[in-house]
């Protein structure tokens, strides 16, 4: 009996040290939360109130109506329109802060509460509208920047967080995964090379921080797509790469001025590829040079495939806009090219697009922004109608400040009657011969 106890009892203790000895061998309970990295992000990220001036009544009923929920749209329409929305501090000590051009744009005020409840009035740096990026600078001690991160190694899948001010709603962390990467042609932007998330953002988050799981910052929030005003799982984020280098031109210059390549570009299809005999569809190929543009200066030609400029990879026609939108005026750049299957590179310095403006503006001082079309029309009030149709007019050009303007039909010039846009060319130039003719006889009498 004593033995069959003792038996028993070694089987017991033998058990217990088994199952100890199992659970020391399970695996450890992984912390799962982000907490600990977001303590470190989110008083980088603030909120920003601008109040901005509307004089057009039905942009100031279509800007409330954009608030959502939280705004409230039965209140009378004013002048004043107050825009709700976030930004990043990237510079601590400088008190530089990035956000979305459109949120500040044409401010009165600006007005950027920290984490931590205080209140500082902003100072515009810089606003570039075309990559929708802006700067503002506060002055403040025991600031706290974001990490800038490489969003050239972005990739989808990978995890992130968004940061912003939604409806109002300060510091709301919202979590999700890159959906994809390089979403161009979306029409939001001049410049677009968006990340796409599907990490829930809404109005108010624009200028906000999307920060990968090492909490960097990979992109500052800017547009949703939502055909109901509310979240659908698809936000967009200019890559941090694109708004450092906004920034930095903003801070050094005030203003972004981006160089004229002067050329068109289209994708790589299959079918040009077959064409063109080669094994890819990664490059743009060339499809206009302008004449007397440094793209034609530097020797490019139509039917050159660029594959990389100053060594960033071409993979399509907008990689070709986006890398040429943020060098400034005089860069000399390297583009490297296949031309008839061969290896080359160019040199090219960027000139200045609105020097090549003005010049053609010279040339051609009465056409220039004037989009014409002959038009020809029976009218009921007017009968048989033939002349020059003005489609389009630059609200910067002298044709404007001469009030011109689209769906005008110009049937004369001083009295003399044109039908179509070749007459009416010739009618102008001898109007400047005949200007010009007494410009000279009123010098001859005066000398």
């Amino acid at each position: 009996m004593k033995k069959l106890l003792s038996a028993r009892m070694r089987f017991f203790i033998l058990t217990i040290t088994a199952f100890l000895n199992l659970n020391s061998f399970a695996a450890p309970v992984l912390d799962t939360s982000i907490a600990p990295m977001l303590k470190t992000v989110t008083p980088a990220v603030v909120n920003i109130k601008a109040q901005i001036k509307v004089t057009d009544i039905n942009a100031l009923r279509e800007l409330q109506k954009q608030r959502g929920p939280s705004g409230d749209n039965s209140q009378p329409v004013s002048g004043i329109y107050v825009s709700i929305a976030s930004g990043v501090i990237i510079d601590a000590k400088q008190g530089y802060i990035v956000t979305n051009a459109h949120v500040i744009n044409d401010a009165q005020s600006i007005m950027v509460t920290l984490s931590d409840g205080r209140h500082f009035k902003a100072k515009v740096i810089g606003i570039d509208k075309p990559s929708d990026v802006a700067l503002l600078q506060i002055k403040a001690k025991n600031l706290t920047a974001v990490p800038i991160s490489d969003s050239n190694l972005v990739k989808a899948g990978d995890f992130v967080a968004a940061i912003g001010n939604p409806f109002g709603l300060s510091q709301t962390v919202t979590s999700g995964i890159v959906s994809a990467i390089g979403r161009n042609t979306l029409g939001i932007e001049n410049y677009e090379n968006f990340i796409q998330t599907d990490a829930p953002i809404n109005p108010g988050n624009s200028g906000g921080a999307l920060i990968n799981m090492q909490g960097q910052l990979i992109g500052i929030n800017t547009a949703i797509l939502a055909p109901n005003q509310g979240n659908v799982g698809i936000g967009f984020a200019i890559p941090a790469n694109m708004a450092n280098s906004v920034v930095n031109q903003l801070i050094k210059y005030g203003s972004v001025k981006r160089g004229l390549l002067g050329i068109g570009a289209q994708d790589i299809t299959p079918d040009l590829a077959s064409a063109f005999d080669i094994g890819t569809t990664s490059g743009a190929a060339v499809t206009q040079i302008l004449p007397g543009s440094p793209a034609e200066q530097g020797g490019l030609l139509v039917g050159d495939i660029i594959t990389s400029i100053d060594g960033s990879p071409i993979k399509n026609a907008s990689d070709v806009v986006n890398t040429i939108g943020f060098l400034r005026v005089d860069s000399k750049i390297k583009i490297n090219v296949l031309r008839q299957n061969k290896a080359i590179t160019v040199s090219v310095t960027l000139s200045d697009p609105k020097k090549r403006l003005e010049a053609i503006e010279h040339l051609d001082p009465f056409f220039y922004g004037v989009g014409l079309k002959n038009f020809s029309q029976l009218s009921p009030i007017h009968g048989d109608v033939n002349g020059v149709l003005v489609v389009s007019v630059e609200e910067d050009s002298k044709s404007w400040e001469g009030d011109l303007r689209p769906g005008d039909v110009i049937t004369s010039v001083n009295q003399q009657k044109i039908k179509n846009i070749d007459e009416l060319k010739t009618a102008i130039a001898k109007r400047i011969s005949s200007c010009l003719l007494m410009c000279f006889e009123e010098q001859a009498l005066s000398s």
